[in-house]
């Protein structure tokens, strides 16, 4: 192994193996994602930001389209279109009536909660064969990796 400072790095070969395991389980997610989505009204990008309002609460154009990496001019042609569907509003931010606020709708939170609940299932589905145990230590790592990550 190698050494960095004062802590040695993993194997190159094991860090490979994880590297390519959590790139298959992104793109597992990410298609058994689309499928959910399908039954929807709306698409993948759309699910996007309605979901970065749902966590983040009320934001500017330019603050989602910093979340979502896109030009300002495609994330108010997405949010146009969320907006005509009623899944979203602007609304005047109540200090600055010169700032416009991205508002989640009834409609834009219900659905999604059913998405999240219907990968939610999916995955209980998925971890079925594994004891609690092994959940909860996948659970613990995935989210110390998250945190490492931020």
């Amino acid at each position: 192994m190698e050494k960095k400072g004062t802590q040695e790095l993993h194997p190159a070969g094991v860090m490979a193996g994880i590297e390519k395991d959590l790139r298959y389980i992104s793109g597992i997610i990410k298609q058994k994602g689309r499928e959910i989505l399908s039954q929807y009204t709306i698409t993948p990008p759309q699910f996007i930001a309605l979901q970065w309002l749902f966590e983040a609460g009320d934001m500017t154009i330019g603050e989602l389209s910093n979340k979502m990496y896109l030009a300002c001019s495609t994330t108010t042609d997405l949010v146009d279109r969320m907006e005509k569907n009623e899944l979203v509003m602007r609304v005047k931010d109540e200090n600055d009536r010169r700032v416009v606020r991205i508002h989640l709708l009834k409609e834009g939170e219900r659905i999604i909660e059913e998405v999240i609940k219907k990968r939610q299932h999916y995955l209980n589905e998925v971890l079925i064969d594994f004891s609690q145990e092994e959940v909860e230590q996948l659970s613990k790592g995935l989210n110390r990796l998250h945190n490492e990550m931020k």
